[in-house]
């Protein structure tokens, strides 16, 4: 079994797509033609994001969104980086709400949070 990719569910994955090459640097693969499905280059696996309507309709139910309400969903996507501080810096530049500003961890790791405008919440870390 090999990880292939993660899709975030979101309302305009054009904007979700946009947002992420601006704050994050990540080319985009495609953008479907009817906009409901984007993917991202990220290296081996691929940063995917979907329409809602696509996600009920192959869930065949309805979901807790990443947007809904005040806290972040508990899953992040993780995204490294030598200098986590100005990705930080740019991310927040481009729209992402700050939660965690870069911090070093214990074992040396620097982190930091950000959640994104389609509720995705985001850890800019460097390479372990």
């Amino acid at each position: 079994m090999k990880f292939a990719y993660t899709i975030v569910y979101v309302e305009d994955v054009a904007a979700s797509l946009e947002f992420f090459e601006r704050a994050f640097g990540l080319k985009r693969r495609f953008l479907h033609d009817s906009g409901a499905y984007g993917e991202l280059e990220t290296g081996a696996t691929t940063l995917s994001f979907a329409r809602h309507d696509i996600a009920r309709g192959n869930l065949g139910q309805d979901y807790r969104r990443a947007d809904d309400g005040g806290a972040p969903l508990g899953i992040e996507v993780g995204l490294a980086t030598p200098d986590v501080p100005a990705a930080y810096a740019q991310a927040l530049t481009a729209g992402a709400q700050g939660l965690t500003p870069p911090t070093t961890k214990p074992w040396g790791q620097v982190v930091a949070y950000v959640r994104c405008p389609d509720g995705t919440l985001v850890e800019i870390c460097t390479p372990i």
